[in-house]
């Protein structure tokens, strides 16, 4: 959520981040909104003033037919405040709607666009394997080896589901330890810190098993619940609770609410979590296989900064990302999001795509993202500086291994002629084994 009194300040700079993000928002309505809830909030709070002093002047008086007279008045005042503060309630209603929907503001190097078209590729790193074959498409590759079965997935929960099996079940645990060994490691995070800037924030990241599970008003607080995308979501009625569809839903309210010393920052939190999404958008795209499925294992990196650190905190964040695609030798580019493709809390989105060699294309696999003090303001997380003041704190998540998809890019890019698969190297220690076979 945005400063009211920054929209006041600035409305045609918010207008422009709205035409950027492709949100049709009313500001001018929001003003009014805002004024008139201003105006009665003040109404209000003269007629309370009012009533605070009759009653002292008819504890003070001692003629009754002037008592009479102030109480006359007062039930007067009463029926006035009445109408009043139902008016504002249905101010504060409308004020609280228009402004949950006004998008974060895209910073400066933000690429301004519609459509992927307008994105920016950053840098390609890695080669692309060459095969002395035809590649295959990993479903292929995966079902031939036992590694996945969505037929029997199907049979069970319908499409979009699928069983992991046998040597793809231990490249998932392998992919787990392994980033968690990384983002626990003080000496790997010392070198992925240094190399974003000397002398940056060495502090590892705490490791979290999140409830999967949130309360709609904590949903709505982190602005990833809305009438617009309330349809994706999972609801489970009964109890009133969401499915999660990311780890850091739920990691970003941990602190909500609170106020926090300047010495404990920054906070650094990796979570593993199963997450659930209805891909409602997703219409006819992907519907084989497991890249775009209604239930998936995720890794993510959630951290809370001091405002001056928020974009280098990204950046190493990015630094992560790499330093992981790296490790199990994929090639994959850095794309900066224009501002029509960030989600609406981002102020910077920086997604990660990796090769698919059996779609001859990159397919994306990681998102870094933004918030500034997007979602703090609406979870009320704020930082208590050194001299005694309280501001509100900067948010950043990423994605550190969405499994599925990371499991689609090994298979395609470490396939073998003989229908067999090569293990990344990194992960050995954790399998067990080097090669996949029938």
């Amino acid at each position: 959520m945005l400063d009211i009194k920054f929209i006041r300040q600035n409305p045609e700079i918010v207008k422009e981040a709205c035409r950027k993000k492709q949100a049709k928002i009313d500001i001018d309505l929001l003003l009014e909104v805002d004024e008139k809830k201003r105006k009665l909030l003040q109404t209000l709070e003269e007629i309370r003033a009012k009533k605070n002093k009759a009653s002292l002047q008819i504890r003070e008086l001692k003629n009754e037919e002037e008592k009479k007279k102030i109480i006359l008045e007062m039930r007067e005042l009463d029926k006035d405040s009445g109408e009043i503060a139902k008016n504002l309630d249905e101010s504060e209603n409308k004020f609280n709607d228009l402004m949950s929907v006004i998008p974060n503001i895209p910073l400066d190097s933000v690429p301004v666009g519609a459509d992927e078209r307008s994105n920016v590729v950053l840098k390609e790193v890695g080669e692309k394997p060459k095969f002395d074959f035809e590649p295959k498409d990993y479903l292929e590759i995966a079902e031939k080896l036992d590694l996945i079965d969505i037929k029997r997935a199907a049979k069970v929960s319908g499409s979009r589901f699928g069983y992991l099996k046998r040597g793809a079940v231990l490249l998932e645990f392998a992919l787990i330890n392994f980033a968690f060994g990384v983002l626990t490691s003080e000496d790997i995070i010392k070198k992925i810190a240094n190399s974003v800037k000397k002398g940056y924030s060495t502090k590892i990241f705490t490791p979290i098993i999140p409830p999967q599970m949130i309360n709609p008003d904590t949903y709505k607080r982190m602005a990833r619940l809305s009438e617009k995308d309330k349809d994706e979501k999972y609801y489970l009625p009964q109890d009133d609770l969401y499915l999660i569809g990311s780890a850091e839903h739920t990691l970003g309210p941990m602190h909500m609410d609170e106020i926090i010393d300047e010495d404990e920052f920054p906070i650094r939190y990796v979570g593993f979590s199963t997450c659930f999404r209805r891909e409602a958008g997703a219409y006819g795209k992907d519907t084989k296989g497991i890249l775009r499925v209604h239930q998936f294992d995720k890794v993510e990196i959630e951290s809370f900064v001091v405002p001056e650190n928020s974009i280098l905190e990204q950046d190493f964040f990015i630094a992560i990302q790499e330093y992981l695609m790296k490790s199990l030798e994929l090639p994959y580019r850095v794309v900066l999001l224009c501002a029509g493709e960030m989600g609406g809390p981002d102020a910077r989105q920086v997604d990660i795509e990796t090769w698919m060699p059996g779609e001859n294309k990159y397919r994306e696999t990681h998102s870094a993202d933004l918030m500034t003090d997007y979602q703090s303001r609406r979870l009320n997380t704020r930082v208590r500086r050194k001299n005694g003041k309280a501001e509100l704190v900067h948010m950043n998540d990423a994605t550190a291994f969405a499994i599925g998809r990371t499991l689609i890019a090994i298979i395609g890019n470490y396939q073998q002629k003989d229908g067999s698969l090569s293990v990344p190297k990194v992960l050995q220690k954790y399998t067990g084994f080097k090669k996949i076979k029938r």
